[in-house]
């Protein structure tokens, strides 16, 4: 059985930690919780933080890249072909503009939307058939650029829904990785931790 590999996308350090573009770092160490994993830091020429373990009976790596956002698809890559991951084993987990606060969506491949986290995994994976789970963060109101936006925390109000979004994303990623990406779409797709 091949291993799987789930790459949180993020930005590395502590001023941006609990933004809205690192919600893909935030799932994975919601995974780690769940599962007992802890990520270590790679000690080669590539920043990441990897967590390796037995997850339904799978081999599975969580890796959050600790390069900057754009070139997040440069460690993602060195894991994947490091290991023999293929495409369809690696599920990319990254913040959504288009997709209302509250609401997770797991996807077959596309493009990457603009989001520089997936146009880097894009570049170097040399394809786009992997599965997305994308974490809906919503778009800014007001005169706010997107950027400011989504390299801003989330506000005090919205920290509750966002817990229960952790939640629901990684008992989908557990989904995914026992039952495979139709199960996990099935279940998750329409559920919102809104209240």
């Amino acid at each position: 059985m091949p291993p799987y590999l789930v790459a949180g996308l993020g930005n590395p350090g502590p001023t941006y930690e609990r933004t809205r573009h690192n919600v893909g770092f935030m799932v994975l160490d919601r995974i780690a919780e769940k599962t007992g994993l802890s990520f270590s830091l790679s000690r080669g020429g590539i920043p990441l933080a990897l967590a390796k373990g037995n997850i339904a009976g799978n081999t599975v790596f969580l890796v959050k890249p600790l390069t900057f956002m754009n070139r997040s698809g440069h460690a993602v890559s060195h894991i994947a072909f490091y290991y023999k991951v293929p495409r369809e084993n690696i599920l990319a987990v990254h913040d959504d503009l288009d997709l209302a606060r509250g609401r997770i969506k797991f996807t077959r491949g596309g493009g990457h939307g603009g989001h520089n986290g997936v146009r880097s995994l894009v570049e170097h994976l040399g394809g786009t058939d992997f599965p997305r789970l994308r974490i809906g963060i919503g778009r800014p109101l007001g005169p706010q650029s997107v950027e400011s936006y989504v390299l801003s925390p989330f506000d005090q109000e919205n920290i509750p829904v966002m817990e229960r979004v952790l939640d629901l994303a990684a008992d989908g990623i557990l989904c995914f990785l026992e039952r495979g990406l139709s199960a996990a779409m099935n279940e998750f797709n329409g559920i919102t931790a809104e209240t």
